[in-house]
């Protein structure tokens, strides 16, 4: 039986949380996965949590968070994190040269050796630029994850996806860095414009039901995270993430 989480960064628009975790609740998600707007407040967040039944066994911390390491691993502590992942980069560095993807891997895998001290998972959550390749013919998720061996995966598959490149390909050969997968669709050509093309798991283009064979064959994924980066309708989407998740 898998516990199927829900990415908060997908209900930013449907205020109050404390609404957004009873729906959760109601429909059946056991955890979710928290975003660094939400973490102003570390210790209401959890009472809210507990109150609606829900747990956050992974989180997103940026990387200027993540550098001020005892106040990071406070917020870890206070939000009962298992595993953190730190989720992007400015836009600015995406195309950045070989040398200082280099550089940013390698202050990863620090980070790394330091939250893994601490108790915690801790690993790289991708977007689409990861997979675009760079000048020296390397793509920048490549260089993470051969530069920084002590760094995890949280494989957003969509994004990989988007970023022209094969999933299938990429759990081949790094599934035993994947231990969390989220778990999102993208919508047909021309459709879903006012959702920034995105849709509810199960209504889209990615092939999920062999690609979730393989990720539970092939990976070490733990967590499984619900996610639409602009859906119109939160409890449509969440319902029908869900459902769909259980069926695979």
């Amino acid at each position: 039986m898998t516990d199927f989480s829900f990415q908060l960064y997908s209900a930013r628009n449907f205020p109050p949380f404390t609404d957004v975790f009873a729906l959760l609740s109601r429909l059946g998600y056991a955890s979710v996965e928290g975003f660094g707007a939400l973490y102003t407040d570390p210790a209401g967040l959890r009472r809210d949590l507990d109150a609606a039944g829900l747990t956050m066994p992974t989180g997103h911390i940026g990387l200027d968070q993540l550098r001020d390491k005892p106040k990071a691993t406070e917020l870890a502590r206070t939000l009962g994190l298992e595993t953190i992942f730190c989720p992007f980069i400015g836009q600015e560095y995406w195309k950045q040269s070989d040398e200082k993807w280099t550089e940013l891997a390698r202050e990863l895998g620090e980070l790394a050796k330091y939250y893994r001290d601490q108790g915690f998972g801790f690993g790289w959550h991708n977007h689409h630029f990861e997979f675009w390749p760079l000048e020296g013919g390397r793509t920048p998720m490549e260089i993470l994850l051969t530069e920084a061996p002590e760094l995890d995966w949280e494989m957003d598959v969509a994004w990989v996806v988007r970023g022209e490149d094969d999933p299938k390909r990429w759990i081949e050969k790094f599934g035993d860095r994947i231990v969390s997968v989220h778990l999102k669709d993208i919508a047909p050509e021309g459709e879903a414009a006012d959702e920034d093309g995105w849709a509810d798991l199960g209504h889209g283009v990615v092939p999920w039901k062999d690609l979730f064979a393989d990720l539970k064959a092939k990976s070490k994924a733990k967590y499984f995270v619900m996610e639409h980066d602009n859906p119109n309708d939160l409890e449509r989407f969440a319902a029908r993430s869900i459902a769909t998740a259980k069926a695979l």
